[in-house]
């Protein structure tokens, strides 16, 4: 990475996994890194295990009062925003505004963080997104999957397909409003965290463990395509993950995605509904 000295980067969920290896290594780089936490406390714990610049801010993605309320206490500017905090379980739970809680905080969470910190943003928004959601629908007749037999997989399908296109979406309406800054994807392959174990039998946890331990990479591995999406001189739009069988190991490098993460009348779709279900709008003026 170059150095980053005299930056300042806001890291969401960056008190473990992925996002706290993400943050270190932005730190180490020279920038003032901002970890944007649910719970500060272990964000004040991650925080000083850290090497270099590093500010607590709290921050919960799953109550969009907390959204505004971090967004309005923001000044100066925000040269990276990554979007990196995520959910996935939680079986028919609900965010404190009532959405399906995957979809809610994977996605609307992030989106209204985004429009509503745009103003201050002068160089990059990063998304993280996964594999699944080649496997994802956007179920525009049920965002809730309250109208049909809840499932998991399906509810993070929709959530991470969600999050490719917001980014696509939002790439376009920058250039729209003549921006610099640009919108960029990453997906962290497979890497062990602890995502998606909460409240999980000790049965699935110990196979999760087991799966990690044999497969997956390490977080600061998987923390790669995130830091290559936010540094380096790539085309904006650019979706990054591993380069190895299947995408779950490997060093950085642009990856494709499928045909409907990449239609633009779904991506304009979801970000109406966004809008819609957020009151949250384009952060920028166009034209």
């Amino acid at each position: 990475m170059p150095s980053l000295k005299g930056r300042t980067v806001i890291v969401t969920g960056a008190n473990s996994g992925v996002g706290l290896a993400t943050a270190k290594a932005l730190a180490v780089a020279g920038a003032h890194v901002v970890l944007a936490v649910r719970d500060a406390q272990r964000g004040e714990e991650a925080a000083q295990a850290m090497t270099g610049s590093t500010e607590v801010r709290r921050l919960d993605l799953a109550d969009l009062s907390s959204v505004r309320a971090f967004a309005e206490d923001w000044t100066g500017e925000v040269n990276i925003l990554i979007n990196n905090a995520g959910v996935a379980g939680g079986r028919g739970m609900r965010t404190k505004d009532g959405f399906d809680m995957q979809f809610g905080t994977n996605h609307l969470g992030h989106f209204a963080l985004t429009n509503l910190l745009l103003p201050h943003i002068t160089e990059r928004v990063v998304t993280l997104s996964s594999g699944a959601h080649k496997a994802g629908d956007i179920h525009f007749d049920d965002i809730g999957l309250q109208k049909r037999k809840y499932s998991l997989p399906e509810s993070y399908g929709q959530s991470k397909l969600a999050n490719l296109l917001f980014a696509q979406e939002l790439q376009h309406r920058l250039e729209q409003a003549g921006s610099p800054v640009i919108s960029m994807a990453a997906h962290p392959g497979y890497s062990s965290t602890n995502l998606g174990i909460k409240g999980r039998s000790k049965l699935i946890v110990s196979a999760v463990s087991l799966a990690g331990r044999l497969f997956a990479q390490t977080s600061d591995q998987g923390a790669l395509p995130t830091l290559f999406a936010a540094t380096a001189d790539i085309p904006a739009g650019s979706y990054v993950g591993p380069d190895g069988r299947w995408e779950l190991q490997g060093h950085p490098t642009l990856v494709g995605r499928t045909d409907k993460a990449a239609d633009p009348a779904l991506a304009k779709r979801l970000w109406d509904l966004s809008e819609e279900l957020t009151g949250v709008r384009f952060g920028l003026d166009v034209g």
